[in-house]
Order: C-alpha cells, then structure tokens, then sequence
C-alpha cells in the first residue's frame, strides 16, 4: 500500500485529502467545497467528487446532530444485558436496535454480552424501557448505569489513526 494512504473496512482507499475532507466536515459540516477546495488548494470538483464517493461509500453521513437535553431526552442509561443462550444473542441484538430509545447497541466481551445506551424522556419512560426489554426471550438480567451528566460527546479524532 502506497505511504498516506489507508484502507478502511469499506475497502475504500482513502488518502489525506479524503482525510482532509473529513476534518472540516467533522469540524463543520456546513463547511462550503468552495473554502474546503480553497483550503486544500484543490478544485471544488475534486471535493464534490471525493465527497460523493465519501457518501456513496457510506464512510461519511449527513445528519442534524442535536443536543437531547434541550429538546427533552432528560433520562440517559447505560444498560448491560446479560443473554442466555449465548445463542440467542443476535435476535436480541435485532430486537433491541429496533427500539427508537437505543443510541448505541454492541455486542460485548466480559461478563455480559451487549451494551445499550439509551435516550428516554424522563425516569419514567427509562424504567418503561427497562421493562419491555427484559420481556425479550433470552434477556435473564439487566444492570442499569444512569448518566447524570454528559461531560463529552464525539466522533473520533481522525489524527489518532496512523497514515
């Protein structure tokens, strides 16, 4: 593989001014191609291009992210869910990342096998959550961690990957 260049899980190649591109996008993701182009010293067709790929490819989203505290998600969780059978783990996993409250779903290794965190409205709907979960066959326990407050909230620092 040519030096600058990484390939990720997708295959994509992506070199630094992917990378770049994905920087000011992640700073901003109102960043114009013009002033990404003008950054770069590049053209805006070479943005536009890169970052279709980049979108097509799935490596970059376009969303609103929002703050849940201010439109009325006040109850966070973390929740580790204890499954058995082990074979049972996938469906699940299906069950519960179909659930509207789930922010992040993963399977785990350690003493319990996937890892919710979750966005409720208040206590109430977390404990509503909690109780429909554990109904899924399979679910034998639930460990429930409140988060008071959340400090940090972040996409991942593109400088820590080597290239």
């Amino acid at each position: 593989m040519e030096k600058n260049k990484v390939t990720v899980k997708s295959n994509a190649i992506l070199d630094e001014t992917d990378f770049a591109i994905l920087s000011y996008l992640q700073n901003d993701g109102r960043t114009s191609f013009t002033i990404i182009a003008d950054n770069l010293n590049v053209s805006i067709g070479t943005i536009r291009t890169r970052f279709n790929r980049l979108l097509n490819e799935g490596i970059v989203s376009i969303i609103g992210r929002i703050d849940p505290a201010k439109v009325g998600f006040h109850s966070y969780a973390h929740i580790a869910v204890y499954i058995r059978p082990a074979l049972l783990k996938e469906n699940v996993a299906k069950q519960i990342a179909a659930m509207p409250e789930v922010s992040f779903l993963a399977g785990t290794s350690g003493d319990y096998d996937l890892e919710i965190d979750v966005m409720c409205r208040d206590n109430d709907h977390l404990e509503d959550f909690i109780n429909k979960i554990s109904e899924i066959e399979g679910i034998y326990q639930t460990k429930t961690t409140i988060y008071f407050k959340v400090y940090k909230y972040a996409q991942p620092n593109l400088g820590l990957l080597e290239r």
